[in-house]
């Protein structure tokens, strides 16, 4: 009856770990049973069972020097303050530059 319906599944025993990566978060599944589905050309994978982490990522936004020497020039501020605003403003020159004259 899968067959006529198109569906194919098939168990993926090979697969140690599953890691699904947003932008702010991780999860990581060790020993999960993953299965293969395809359907019509459509491939679908099922995850069961096995141990879960979750994790938050941290950004880490590189600073160019030149960005900080600029945003401490525009400002008058420190080197070490204008990196500092502009790792707040994730990387945002003109973001750095506003908290820096505004706050």
């Amino acid at each position: 009856m899968m067959k006529q319906m198109g569906l194919k599944m098939d168990e993926l025993g090979d697969i140690d770990r599953v890691i699904l990566q947003g932008p702010k978060r991780e999860i990581i599944i060790e020993g999960a049973a993953v299965t293969s589905i395809n359907m019509q050309g459509t491939k679908m994978y099922q995850i069961a069972g096995g141990k879960v982490t979750e994790q938050a990522l941290e950004k880490g936004v590189e600073i160019p020097e030149e960005d900080v020497l600029l945003v401490s020039q525009q400002t008058g501020v420190s080197m070490e303050r204008a990196k500092a605003a502009l790792e707040d403003a994730e990387g945002d020159l003109a973001r750095a530059i506003l908290m820096l004259t505004t706050g």
